[in-house]
């Protein structure tokens, strides 16, 4: 099987293909199938933006289309930055501009306080239309200084057993992360359509 990916962000692309190649679903970048399609994300929740960006993509190309809306929800933030984590500094802030804003909302937040959680909601398209949705979470909270080298967005300040999601490996981080976990459902809700096809 193929999905087509509806993301312009590379590192995205990369764990959608680590999580769901090893499964036997092959992934491709949307840039490859309809480049330069652009969707305003104006849902108030996750799983409404994933809707469009999926929707957006299957209307354009007619095919297997899947999309990921997520972000970080802060406690002590009263849940932001949310469904606003890429824009949280600006419409072309950098991931670094991104955190730093993040660390200085919470510098006076003692260590106690500093819980969070990323969500990925994941809607998935099918030819013929029918629509799969599917929401992951990550508990962990926030560190005080970026660490680690890998990862994008929040990863170097979001912290998990003791280390940021940049400071794990990508086998790692796929095991317990929020996308992960939402793409594990999906590709179980697809092998049961799968498979209820093939035994009809």
């Amino acid at each position: 099987m193929e999905l087509i990916v509806a993301t312009h962000n590379k590192g995205k692309l990369r764990e959608f293909g680590r999580i769901l190649e090893p499964l036997g679903i092959r992934v491709r970048s949307e840039e490859e199938v309809c480049p330069g399609l652009e969707v305003e994300e104006t849902g108030t929740t996750f799983a409404q933006n994933a809707y469009l960006k999926a929707k957006a993509l299957y209307d354009a190309t007619g095919l297997a289309t899947v999309a990921d809306d997520s972000g970080l929800c802060v406690d002590a933030l009263g849940g932001a930055p949310g469904v606003y984590s890429a824009r949280y500094a600006g419409e072309n802030a950098t991931d670094a501009q991104r955190v730093e804003k993040l660390l200085g909302e919470l510098k006076d937040v003692p260590d106690g306080q500093r819980t969070a959680r990323f969500v990925s909601a994941i809607c998935c398209i099918l030819p013929g239309g029918e629509t799969i949705q599917c929401e992951g979470t990550c508990e962990g909270t926030i560190g005080w200084e970026p660490k680690g080298e890998d990862g994008f967005g929040y990863d170097p300040v979001f912290v998990r057993d003791g280390k940021t999601y940049s400071q794990m490996t990508g086998a790692e981080k796929d095991a317990v992360s929020h996308r992960g976990a939402a793409l594990r459902l999906l590709y179980d809700q697809l092998n049961r359509r799968l498979n209820g096809i093939a035994d009809q």
